[in-house]
């Protein structure tokens, strides 16, 4: 029993790091007890089913470490016990439980909850594309260009990214202790909440100037609160899962409890991708398409889970949908995700940060509680789907610039709410008002681990106008296990399930109305709550924002936020300089909020409007470009300095000026406009190796390039390729690329002579093409070796590396070496090139061996052969046959 022993060092010593504190929460049962009145005490993944016969690990919450250690001491004397402790939470795990075990574990004094332990955290996304419009974070850096996440910091908890990555450059936290190899996945999370753009407009995030810091998912209880807080981390990413799980278990409490320890600490979580799966457990076990979130850590109450939407706001079909095991909502917001739940999580993740610093600077440093960052979101998200909230798309679509909105206009209230009276908060709706809408979030405390629900304390909302005393209660979902009653649209009615509640009113008539907050039921104590609110009307284009640029020829998703009656308009697109208004669609329904737009073969700034009713709503400016291209024309010696390098980019027709970046710090700057399509850089400039490009138009840079790095381009002095048309011919051809011809006068091809020297073959000038073709009209057979001379109109001479073909006449067959010892491979070479039959034979005429090969060296396999001389007969695919003589050695 050896092993007691240690296992009491190891409480000991966790008791004096924690205090000895272990997770609190209701008696658990005695030993006496057993059977299935236990059963809520285990993890339903750990219960007796079909096909769960095998031995398991467990994790275990208790109220007395003394008195369970001893109890396992006399009833589990084989199992393997350890003491540990994440992120506050302490636990016990035990290894090779069989099923009796588990039950008889539940049933132990002082258990409070049987729990599963780690388990393989997966990615949830393929990579896909970023769009910043969806949910108006474009128009939210275009409009409030200082609220990029200046002073904020997110945390990526997963696989470890990329720190050298150019999008996240000089803002990585503790970067030289983030382990390797990096994963695609967790550097574009990270670049999805917090990029530069630097490599280009899709390496822009929502944070852009917010530090990034790594945690591993590895570990699925919460990290420590106290280093995250020391590191000024407020956000942290979660875009992982595991199996779909329906309890609230360990890792719920644990997140639910570090909310209330760090109430400024918020938790994103993508739902998962597992929308058209069934639960396993729970009472919503078998119903397919729903419930099917991804751990039960997103179980938890104070966190965020996001689902998937496409451009168009619609919830993708791989989305995980709620209820949560409860009958809770879940996922409590949408955001685009081209690749999944991640990316939406990611870019929910950079929102929050985002609405923490617009609270957190006109308040002397001091951040938000998470609650009311969650009820700002929730508040402010654009509904799509179904009407109202539903277990889909939560409470909507997120949308960035009207959340910082809200935080920079004061639209929120915080309070805290007893049973001894309800708090009210004025309102007053103004005339023309089409939708109030006001949303409540409160941090609730941790339940007990296996609560059949996981709410504790519970206020109610209410919406009253102050005139007239009428009163609206919030929207509430069906949660019955049934799938008809899941796809029942809101009713109003109180709610007991949920920690947020969102109350809504369609046309109010204009006046002062009251938010009415009361605590219900408060076993916890009084709770602090947070309260957002807004008034909608009028009509906000989405996409595009103002330096938008939409491709010519391409399908381009135009999207506006309308909240008025069902109401068509005009919709009109104009060039920027003319007057005429030109027709898109006569009858476009204001309601629909989307519209496919084939955008004009043209280049120009230009507008859009929607007419409905005599008003007419606007877009920005947004520009109609192609793509340009920056290319990195040469990196070569030059006669004044040690190297020069050329960039070179399309021109565009109409476009007089380019403005050139540099990426010297931690984002692109600006170095210079020129009107020309080229840039020389030299000595001085070589120093930065990363630049982009891009075209004025109006008086202002439009979309950038992607960003080149003239040192790793694949480009030498002009020459970026020269190769063979094929290394065994019977014809020589060979194909030179050139990464510019600036300056060139001439390209010769040149071959190596006998006397070591070589002699041009071929000139090209003047050179006009990137692409060049050489033929050699009189190789020698065998072996010829050439190289490509450029000479500069300035005197200069740049080679290229040699290359060797083997000529071989059609009607010849060759073969080395030969000689050749027994065991190499014989390479054998045929003019006429294609599939080569092979025969070979000994003096005496005995076929020896037969092969047929395609490739254009053949090989002809010599292992096992005796020394001595052959004949190797080769017929082609035309017919014609060659014989050889080969000298085994």
């Amino acid at each position: 029993m050896h092993y007691f022993a240690t296992i009491l060092r190891r409480y000991a010593t966790l008791a004096a790091v924690v205090g000895g504190a272990f997770l609190l929460g209701t008696p658990s049962a005695t030993f006496a007890q057993s059977g299935r009145a236990n059963d809520r005490k285990i993890a339903p993944t750990l219960l007796p089913q079909a096909g769960r016969s095998h031995r398991q690990t467990v994790r275990v919450s208790v109220t007395s470490n003394e008195v369970f250690v001893g109890w396992a001491r006399q009833h589990l004397p084989a199992i393997t016990l350890t003491a540990g402790a994440v992120g506050g939470t302490q636990y016990f795990l035990l290894e090779n439980l069989s099923q009796e075990q588990v039950q008889q574990l539940a049933a132990a004094p002082s258990v409070q909850f049987v729990d599963v332990p780690n388990r393989q955290a997966h990615e949830e996304r393929q990579i896909g594309g970023s769009n910043l419009a969806a949910n108006r974070v474009a128009a939210l850096h275009k409009q409030l260009p200082n609220v990029a996440g200046q002073g904020m910091a997110i945390s990526i908890k997963e696989g470890p990214f990329d720190p050298a990555d150019l999008d996240l450059k000089g803002r990585v936290l503790n970067a030289a202790t983030i382990p390797g190899p990096p994963t695609d996945h967790a550097t574009t999370m990270a670049t999805l909440a917090a990029g530069a753009g630097n490599t280009g407009p899709t390496g822009k995030g929502v944070a852009w100037q917010a530090k990034v810091g790594f945690s591993s998912f590895a570990q699925l209880l919460p990290d420590n609160g106290e280093t995250l807080r020391q590191a000024g981390i407020s956000v942290q990413n979660h875009s992982y899962g595991v199996g779909i799980e329906n309890f609230y278990g360990l890792e719920s409490r644990a997140y639910d409890q570090q909310s209330a320890q760090f109430p400024a600490l918020l938790h994103v979580f993508s739902s998962g991708n597992g929308g058209a799966q069934a639960s396993p457990d729970g009472p919503y076990k078998g119903l397919p398409g729903v419930a099917n979130t991804t751990g039960q850590f997103k179980m938890s109450k104070n966190t965020l889970s996001v689902g998937a939407t496409n451009a168009a706001g619609e919830v993708s079909p791989l989305s995980s949908r709620g209820p949560a095991y409860d009958g809770r909502l879940k996922p409590e917001l949408v955001a685009y995700g081209d690749g999944g739940t991640s990316d939406a999580a990611a870019l929910v993740s950079g929102i929050s940060a985002l609405v923490q610093q617009a609270y957190r600077e006109p308040r002397g440093g001091t951040l938000p509680p998470a609650a009311l960052v969650k009820a700002i979101l929730l508040n402010s998200a654009d509904d799509t789907g179904r009407p109202g909230p539903d277990f889909v798309s939560g409470f909507g679509q997120a949308d960035a610039l009207g959340a910082v909105e809200t935080v920079q206009a004061s639209r929120f209230f915080t309070g805290t709410a007893t049973t001894a009276a309800s708090l009210r908060f004025p309102i007053v709706v103004p005339a023309g008002t089409y939708l109030l809408k006001a949303t409540l979030a409160w941090a609730d405390p941790a339940a007990a681990a296996g609560a059949p629900t996981a709410l504790l304390n519970d206020l109610d909302l209410e919406l009253v106008n102050a005139a007239t005393g009428q009163r609206w209660r919030p929207w509430v979902l069906s949660s019955y296990p049934h799938l008809d009653s899941l796809a029942l649209p809101a009713r109003r009615r109180a709610d007991h399930l949920n920690n947020v509640e969102q109350v809504t009113l369609t046309a109010p008539p204009a006046g002062t109305y009251e938010l009415h907050v009361r605590g219900l039921s408060l076993p916890a104590g009084p709770q602090d709550f947070s309260l957002a609110y807004e008034l909608e009307s009028g009509l906000t284009w989405v996409q595009p924002t103002g330096g938008a640029n939409f491709r010519p020829q391409e399908n381009q998703l135009l999207h506006w936020q309308w909240r008025g009656p069902a109401t068509l308009a005009r919709l009109e697109y104009q060039p920027l300089g003319s007057s005429t208004w030109r027709l898109l669609k006569a009858d476009l329904n204001l309601s629909q909020e989307y519209y496919a737009w084939s955008v004009p073969d043209t280049l120009t700034l230009a507008r859009l409007r929607l007419v409905t009713g005599g008003a007419a709503f606007a877009s920005e400016t947004f520009a109609i470009l192609p793509r340009l291209q920056v290319q990195v024309g040469y990196v070569c010696p030059s006669q004044t300095a040690p190297t020069e390098a050329l960039l070179a980019w399309n021109a565009l027709p109409g476009v007089q000026q380019y403005q050139v970046y540099q990426l010297r710090g931690a984002y692109l700057e600006p170095l210079l406009q020129t009107a020309d399509t080229t840039l020389l850089l030299t000595a001085a400039r070589l120093a930065v190796r990363h630049y982009a490009v891009a075209p004025v138009l109006g008086g202002q840079p439009q979309e950038a390039s992607r960003t080149v790095d003239y040192a790793e381009n694949g480009v030498g002095c002009y020459i970026r390729s020269f190769l063979p048309r094929e290394v065994a011919t019977d014809t020589v051809r060979l194909d030179l690329t050139l990464g510019s011809s600036y300056l060139l006068q001439s390209a010769t091809l040149e071959k190596l002579g006998a006397d070591g020297s070589y002699v041009p073959v071929q000139t090209v000038a003047p050179v006009t093409a990137l692409q060049l073709t050489f033929t050699d009209a009189s190789p020698s057979q065998g072996l010829n070796t050439y190289r490509v001379h450029l000479l500069t109109t300035g005197g200069s001479s740049f080679y290229s590396q040699p290359e060797s073909v083997q000529y071989v006449p059609t009607t010849a067959l060759q073969l080395y070496p030969n000689p050749i010892v027994a065991g190499q491979p014989l390479q054998v070479i045929q003019g006429e090139g294609g599939v080569l039959h092979m025969q070979l034979y000994d003096m005496l005429g005995r076929l020896i061996r037969a092969v047929t090969e395609e490739s254009q060296i053949k090989q002809f396999d010599t292992s096992g052969l005796k020394k001595g001389l052959y004949i190797l007969r080769a017929r082609t695919a035309s017919g014609h046959s060659v014989s050889r003589r080969v000298v085994i050695l």
